[in-house]
């Protein structure tokens, strides 16, 4: 917890810190204002600035500490819509989101779905193991309710958002460009590596061999896009 003016914190985080920084004969910055923090979590949190009277939202007079306005706070901002759609805008960055493709200004007319599931998703506090597992196999996952079943249908939506080539004549080639989009997508977004290189070739640096890439290809190759 945050406190104000020039105290610093005394957890146990805050002394391995400022121990390692004495050692080599630098001074650590000032605590940071309540001002500033209320204005670093909304930026965090939200994307949005905070309002001019954010102090007096959150921090009242008779709060027993400072703590109590710090915890009100970042509960609020958590419960906000827009803590949700902030969140949700940084994963379609990785989920390479769009509402078309550029071949010829070709409309996805249902991305939305896609969005608003997202923005869903994360203003539920859903887990994000069970969000990838739903955006790579949600129609395969079981449900006890329907919008269960709408969520986990919509969230495979992620297997569909890339920008291919749809005039592409030779059509086999069509078919595996298509996959490999998707491959390279599941390894950015959830491996943190590419994958596209064991297409031609074992991986030279990372543990992905050719016929790996082709079983998880062949996985995917046996979908179908509705």
């Amino acid at each position: 917890i945050p406190a104000s003016g020039t105290e610093r914190s005394a957890t146990a985080v805050d002394s391995f810190i400022n121990r390692r920084l004495a050692e080599v004969q630098l001074t650590p910055s000032l605590t940071a204002s309540r001002e500033v923090v209320v204005r670093r979590l909304y930026f965090d949190l939200t994307g949005l600035p905070p309002p001019t009277n954010a102090m007096e939202l959150w921090f009242r007079p008779d709060d027993r500490s400072p703590e109590v306005g710090y915890r009100r706070l970042v509960d609020g901002l958590l419960t906000s819509p827009n803590y949700g759609e902030h969140f949700a805008r940084k994963w379609m960055d990785v989920a390479r989101y769009a509402e078309s493709i550029t071949l010829r200004g070709f409309v996805l007319p249902e991305a939305w779905r896609y969005r608003d599931y997202l923005i869903q998703a994360y203003a539920e506090d859903r887990p994000f193991d069970q969000m990838i597992r739903e955006q790579i196999a949600g129609d395969l996952l079981e449900h006890s309710d329907m919008r269960e079943r709408q969520m986990q249908l919509t969230a495979t939506s992620l297997l569909a958002m890339g920008n291919n080539n749809l005039e592409q004549q030779d059509k086999t080639q069509l078919e595996m460009d298509y996959i490999d989009e998707q491959l390279d997508t599941i390894g950015r977004a959830f491996l943190g590596q590419t994958l596209g290189c064991a297409r031609c070739h074992d991986h030279k640096f990372d543990p992905i061999p050719t016929r790996d890439y082709y079983a998880m290809a062949g996985i995917l190759r046996s979908a179908v896009a509705l």
